[in-house]
């Protein structure tokens, strides 16, 4: 859960991803593909919505935003290049959410991965 995965990050005092850029995507990316994780996976980043915030169609994010943790300062611009969800997030203002990244077993033509709530 992600609970249980920001939790084990904390324990080694550290805390769940978040990327600013395609660059660094494309980096989380090729190490996943080094590390042979097995597809399909959900692999939880500090990808969330709190309760007050509503999901917005037209950002990249939705109105997801990235967890700042330790007085770290989360990109508040997200590139259209990060834009890519599996499923759109359910539309709400009232549920606190939170996305994860999905790596897809696909060919190696189609998306491999997309965001997912």
């Amino acid at each position: 859960s992600y609970t249980a995965a920001s939790g084990a990050c904390g324990r080694r005092r550290g805390s769940l991803a978040w990327l600013s850029g395609e660059p660094e995507l494309l980096a989380l990316l090729g190490l996943l593909a080094e590390a042979a994780v097995p597809t399909p996976a959900l692999l939880w980043v500090g990808l969330k919505r709190n309760a007050s915030a509503c999901t917005h169609a037209e950002h990249p994010l939705r109105g997801f935003t990235w967890e700042a943790v330790g007085g770290e300062t989360a990109p508040r611009e997200v590139p259209a290049a990060l834009g890519r969800w599996v499923k759109e997030p359910v539309r709400s203002c009232l549920i606190a959410r939170c996305a994860g990244l999905h790596l897809a077993a696909t060919p190696e033509s189609s998306p491999s991965w997309g965001w997912k709530e």
